[in-house]
């Protein structure tokens, strides 16, 4: 009977060791989707309808979705001060026996007010005729500044909005089904827009002081009554160079003196003119 307990008591306190030891084996094993996740930025497989509603991803991070032709869709990124973009998308068209003729796609950037930003390179648009089985796009913002003057619409840190549409196609193809891989990199510059430092005076240093050694007595600079010109030394300053302006004006003076005179006269005493 004894003996009996004591194999109950054991085979109990084996179990009991077990059940708290699963846990832990089971929380120390990875899961497959754990690890897979830990490995690398996961895929975006959904897209706005726009700017409110612009599904955000990151620079590093792959979007794909299926679509229909037509859609305006919209994602939306931040950028830093410094930091280039490259977008870079592949649509995969419907079979070319659905479609009735060539199609226009386009990507575009929009800035958080909503100004369109251009691609400093790059194919933003696309024409894909009737055989065609994908198009490529892809758009190398500007460089983002760290400042910029209000009137200039450089680039500035913030959130941005990157469009995928097709702009132009026949009205039959709307609809058909297509399949969009959107791409975000991101490289890392120099914020400081290009000349932002100055390198020497703009105005350089006007009659500049010399520089005396120690031992050198430095002798009173002459004050400014002294340096002054004398009347007469002005005088003969202002007629040194006679010229035909000075003769000129003389004889407008003249002339204007006469006039004078005359228009007096003839107003004062009418009737030895006129009668």
């Amino acid at each position: 009977m004894r003996a009996r307990t004591t194999a109950a008591l054991t085979a109990a306190a084996a179990v009991t060791v077990l059940a708290t030891a699963g846990p832990a084996l089971a929380d120390a094993t990875p899961t497959p989707s754990a690890s897979a996740s830990a490995g690398g930025d996961t895929t975006v497989t959904t897209a706005g309808t726009s700017f409110l509603t612009a599904t955000t991803i990151r620079p590093g991070q792959h979007a794909e979705l299926a679509a229909s032709t037509g859609d305006y869709l919209y994602w939306s990124f931040a950028a830093a001060a410094g930091q280039t973009d490259h977008v870079t998308v592949d649509i995969t068209l419907p079979p070319a026996a659905d479609r009735h003729g060539e199609a226009t796609w386009t990507v575009e950037v929009f800035d958080g007010l909503r100004r369109r930003q251009a691609c400093a390179a790059g194919a933003q648009t696309v024409t894909a005729d009737t055989g065609d089985q994908s198009v490529a796009l892809d758009c190398t913002l500007r460089q983002i500044r760290s400042w910029a003057e209000p009137w200039s619409g450089d680039p500035l840190p913030g959130t941005y909005y990157l469009r995928v549409s097709a702009t132009d196609l026949p009205e039959q193809d709307l609809g058909l089904a297509v399949r969009a891989q959107v791409r975000l990199t991101a490289k890392n510059g120099d914020g400081q827009p290009d000349g932002a430092s100055l390198k020497e005076p703009l105005s350089p240093a006007v009659n500049a002081g010399a520089t005396v050694a120690p031992d050198t007595a430095v002798s009173a600079a002459p004050s400014a009554a002294a340096s002054a010109p004398k009347p007469v030394a002005q005088a003969k300053g202002w007629f040194a160079s006679l010229s035909t302006r000075w003769l000129w004006t003389a004889a407008g003076g003249v002339l204007a003196a006469l006039a004078g005179v005359g228009g007096y006269t003839l107003t004062r005493h009418p009737r030895r003119w006129f009668s």
